[in-house]
């Protein structure tokens, strides 16, 4: 049995996060006020810990608007050329978001134990305990809050993010009915489509399902919820 990542470097307080996010003007892309924003960190805030990350849902404020926010050496974000519909991968059935435009994701961890094996081996395993793979627009929040949390030779998947295929049908297979893409966080190399200048850029880019990588681990929280002690099972 794997044991929990201790990689979960600590997180600033919700009312802190806000602000970030308020600066990085993620407030106006998911169509909030500033006040609304401030207004969900401080009632968050008691009951929140060093793993508390205040999200946006997906549907809000998408990975192709966040992505540029991030910020590497002087260098933005940016999602790969081959991965035009980023936006479209969604939720994997099982995991229920909060119905409210902002959340609590608890418990967050990197999952480097994780490095090195695949997609399709890891997603059973954190199930199993107990654990929710992150969405991809919740790791780069994650990264925009705490960006040493993305490190060369340690970054990371965010598999609870996946693309439905046009014909697959909730509830099958996953090799039925999902494409075989995930979704992940790592560092570019300057290299290929990506481009010299983009060397050292935060990338958002994908792997294929059966695929190792012994510098992907596999991040994942404990739970979502919009209060302390409140998450989507409740």
């Amino acid at each position: 049995m794997i044991e929990t990542s201790t990689v979960r470097t600590a997180l600033p307080a919700p009312r802190a996060q806000a602000e970030r996010l308020i600066d990085l003007g993620v407030h106006e892309i998911a169509g909030l006020s500033a006040a609304e924003l401030r207004a969900f960190a401080e009632s968050a805030e008691p009951g929140a810990d060093e793993g508390t990350l205040l999200a946006v849902r997906p549907d809000r404020a998408p990975a192709s608007a966040l992505a540029p926010l991030l910020r590497r050496k002087d260098k933005p974000g940016f999602v790969v050329t081959d991965m035009a519909d980023v936006d479209a991968f969604a939720p994997l059935d099982g995991i229920a978001l909060p119905d409210a435009p902002l959340y609590l994701v608890t418990g967050l961890d990197r999952g480097d134990e994780m490095a090195d094996w695949s997609p399709n081996e890891a997603l059973p395993a954190l199930t199993g305990r107990a654990r929710t793979p992150l969405l991809l627009t919740e790791g780069i929040t994650w990264v925009l809050q705490q960006p040493d949390i993305l490190e060369r030779n340690h970054c990371f998947m965010t598999i609870g993010s996946r693309l439905r295929k046009p014909n697959g049908k909730p509830g099958g297979a996953p090799e039925d009915a999902l494409d075989a893409r995930t979704p992940a966080l790592w560092i570019s190399n300057g290299t290929g489509r990506d481009g010299r200048e983009r060397r050292e850029a935060p990338k958002v880019g994908w792997c294929w399902a059966g695929n190792r990588h012994t510098w992907l681990g596999f991040a994942s929280a404990t739970g979502r919820g919009v209060g302390p002690g409140r998450t989507e099972e409740d």
